[in-house]
């Protein structure tokens, strides 16, 4: 019999982000327009909160996660509240298939570290509390890739990038202590800029630096914000083609990034996506270390909710089995349900409905 996992990352995962509830995003209207106070607001939040959390708990999730909630978009919000780091609205979005995203993103305005009054921490104190020892509570953040998006270095305060990647690995080792101080055990690096590294012509870089060499500062800064992680403290990451109502951002398989990135990056998960073909085979898995990452095959989409076929699942795991051991594989939805508070293009109920199936299957293939 296959051992299961007694810890994170699980048989059964999923990415982080759940649909926002209309309540919630009457709320959040109000509050833009005056209507409702900031404390009010936070007081809508924390009951919609404590509400996903049971639902995730009643659905057999062993890793729950606040949903994101208290996010516009799953990146913006944390990375904003650096310092060095402001939000602003450009002059256009992100070009996603058929669709450009809301206006929003950051960029460098100071030198960069972490801000000890980051309000991710008092969040993640009081939903871990809420959750108590009912489930792993589980924290998402965008990975430290994210901030070699083109547009957000600052040349006139980090002219030299090795500068500029110095102080973001440093800000995001003291983003792990103080997380890991408030009680995090389990924490996902959402990493869009990577999975772009995959793509034919590269998405999100204006540098003048190589593909291979992108890829390699790319590990050099996961690995040296990973560097004085405490053992106890999981990490995972999530390589995202882009989420945003049910759209993407580019395709392209992991079989460029997989000789570095999967055979060297020092987390203990990979989420990865392969609901369809736009994320390639599965032969580059064969790059992931015997017995090192677990593997969360990302083979049920979450921009839809319809079911995938049970059968068609288990001969895919079987299939990833030629290439990592079946004890080192687990499943998800491929992305979250939300990455942005539009959510993707599906019912709360479908939502719930897929999560339930997930398990379901889980628990068929490893018992």
């Amino acid at each position: 019999m296959t051992k299961t996992l007694t810890k994170a990352p699980f048989k059964a995962d999923h990415v982080g982000s759940l649909l926002r509830p209309e309540r919630l995003h009457i709320a959040r209207k109000e509050f833009k327009e005056g209507i409702i106070t900031a404390q009010q607001l936070r007081e809508v939040e924390d009951q919609e909160i404590k509400r996903v959390v049971d639902k995730q708990i009643e659905v057999g999730l062993p890793a729950v996660t606040d949903g994101e909630f208290r996010r516009r978009f799953w990146h913006t919000d944390f990375l904003e509240h650096l310092n060095g780091i402001e939000g602003y609205v450009p002059e256009h979005g992100y070009k996603f298939d058929g669709i450009e995203t809301e206006k929003y993103d950051i960029r460098c305005n100071g030198k960069i570290s972490f801000n000890p009054d980051h309000p991710f921490i008092q969040d993640f104190i009081e939903f871990k509390e809420y959750v108590g020892d009912r489930a792993v509570a589980k924290l998402t953040i965008p990975s430290p890739n994210q901030l070699f998006n083109a547009g957000i270095q600052n040349l006139d305060i980090y002219p030299n990038i090795e500068d500029y990647a110095n102080d973001i690995i440093q800000t995001y080792q003291d983003a792990l202590k103080a997380f890991y101080d408030a009680g995090c055990r389990y924490l996902q690096l959402d990493d869009v800029y990577i999975a772009g590294l995959c793509a034919p012509k590269l998405p999100f870089s204006s540098s003048d630096l190589s593909r291979q060499e992108l890829i390699d500062l790319a590990l050099r800064v996961v690995n040296g914000a990973l560097e004085n992680k405490p053992e106890d403290l999981i990490i995972t990451t999530h390589l995202c083609r882009g989420n945003y109502r049910s759209t993407y951002a580019f395709e392209g398989p992991y079989d460029k990034i997989a000789p570095t990135l999967f055979a060297k990056e020092k987390v203990d998960g990979f989420f990865l996506e392969y609901d369809d073909d736009r994320s390639g085979d599965f032969k580059p898995l064969a790059h992931i270390p015997n017995g090192g990452p677990q593997v969360i095959l990302g083979v049920f989409t979450s921009k839809f909710g319809e079911l995938e076929d049970k059968e068609a699942i288990k001969a895919r795991v079987k299939e990833a089995s030629q290439y990592v051991p079946l004890e080192q594989l687990c499943l998800s939805p491929q992305c979250g349900f939300a990455s942005t508070h539009h959510g993707n293009n599906l019912t709360e109920e479908e939502q719930w409905n897929k999560l339930k199936f997930i398990i379901d299957v889980a628990n068929e293939i490893w018992n």
